[in-house]
């Protein structure tokens, strides 16, 4: 289930994040978390399942899309369709942006593609 950070989620959050490969830095992956906390057209999204925080997906929200900028799984559950199902779960959360990639998420995204159609489809 995606849902939405808070500030209690903070270190775990910091731990998916340093999973991406520039994110690695403490102080870069800080101002990133500082981003999401303070830019209003960014969002970071937690994916759990049980009680468990396993994913994380970061946005940057126009009018019209929202640019995939961070994905991140655990790596004791990746290989099982978590990332893809984050994708899908903002794609139904919002179904009239369309999805871009960012440089980095750009590789993922394009193995996320669906042969769907249209607005909001990868």
């Amino acid at each position: 289930m995606l849902i939405r950070y808070k500030k209690t989620f903070e270190k775990i959050a910091m731990g998916l994040l340093s999973f991406m490969p520039n994110e690695k830095d403490l102080k870069k992956l800080q101002q990133t978390m500082k981003l999401y906390e303070t830019e209003r057209h960014m969002q970071l999204f937690l994916w759990k399942e049980e009680e468990d925080i396993i994913g994380l997906v970061g946005l940057s929200f126009t009018e019209d899309t929202m640019e995939l900028l961070h994905v991140s799984v655990n790596p004791s559950h990746r290989q099982q369709g978590i990332g893809k199902a984050m994708i899908k779960a903002l794609q139904d959360m919002y179904p009239e942006k369309i999805m871009t990639p960012s440089e980095e998420t750009e590789a993922f995204l394009h193995r996320c593609q669906t042969n769907e159609t249209g607005k909001g489809s990868v």
